[in-house]
């Protein structure tokens, strides 16, 4: 990574630890609150503790991290060399995370530069990693940023869940909101759009929406250079047979990442979550 910009993002990116290392890349943590106890994601708590408390009805809430903890990843990265800081989080619709951010970099002893991508888990992690590459490469503040904005504008983000209780209970559903009541019986396909989830078609089984989020993703794959991202909670054998079919299926396929979400999202989803990001390569 480039000396003179560092990457920071949150813990709802999932990236893959060894893709953090490599591209020198820092997730400051959200926190789950379980019962009294208030834990940090990725170190305290996973989301299979998080569906298994969804399950028994044992209350699950979320939170931002603090600015101070962003104050102090900002302090480190300019300790470390950095000249300036990008720092990407997930959608201000779901999180305070980015306010939080905003507020930590006023004080900053860098200059940094904090986005709201309007985008969570592996489709936000896509941005970090846009931002990386460019930073790494040598170049500036302004074209790190732009180069997960780009990024982020090629990106698209479809999932599956078993139920829409957990969503609703957190207040994440957004215009799918006119589905509650009697629409709690189907199975809903959902996706990012403006930051928000929205609800894109309604399925009457599992095994139809399952089919038709790998459709879903072909199509919007269609034969561009694409990266995606295959997200799970607790279902990973779903997972990995969905993953198995597009890469057989999509033709100019990059990075393929499969792994289960965290607790954040977990807490938000319930167990069942099957979710794919396509993100369209930047050209270089």
């Amino acid at each position: 990574m480039s000396r003179h910009v560092a990457i920071i993002t949150d813990s709802t990116a999932y990236l893959p630890q060894q893709a953090m290392e490599r591209h020198g890349i820092t997730a400051v943590p959200l926190t789950v609150v379980l019962g009294d106890t208030a834990l940090e994601e990725g170190t305290e708590i996973s989301a299979r503790s998080v569906a298994h408390a969804l399950q028994k009805r044992r209350p699950v809430t979320t939170s931002r991290p603090a600015p101070e903890v962003f104050a102090a990843a900002y302090r480190a990265a300019a300790e470390s060399g950095a000249e300036g800081v990008v720092s990407l989080h997930l959608s201000a619709e779901f999180s305070g995370t980015y306010d939080a951010a905003l507020l930590a970099a006023r004080e900053a002893p860098v200059p940094v530069r904090v986005v709201d991508t309007g985008m969570v888990a592996m489709a936000l992690g896509f941005c970090a990693l846009a931002a990386a590459d460019t930073a790494s490469a040598g170049g500036t503040l302004d074209e790190a940023v732009a180069a997960a904005e780009k990024r982020a504008a090629g990106t698209a983000a479809f999932f599956y869940v078993d139920t829409l209780d957990y969503l609703r209970r957190g207040g994440r559903i957004g215009a799918a909101q006119a589905l509650l009541g009697s629409a709690l019986a189907v199975k809903p396909l959902l996706q990012l759009v403006d930051g928000r989830i929205d609800l894109r078609e309604k399925v009457r089984t599992a095994s139809r929406a399952v089919a038709r989020l790998e459709e879903i993703a072909l199509t919007h794959a269609g034969t561009t250079p694409v990266d995606i991202a295959v997200h799970h909670l607790a279902t990973p054998d779903r997972a990995a047979d969905l993953a198995g079919h597009l890469r057989e299926r999509v033709p100019n396929l990059g990075e393929l990442h499969v792994s289960e979400v965290g607790a954040v999202i977990g807490a938000h989803t319930g167990p069942g979550l099957l979710g794919v990001v396509v993100s369209a390569r930047l050209e270089g």
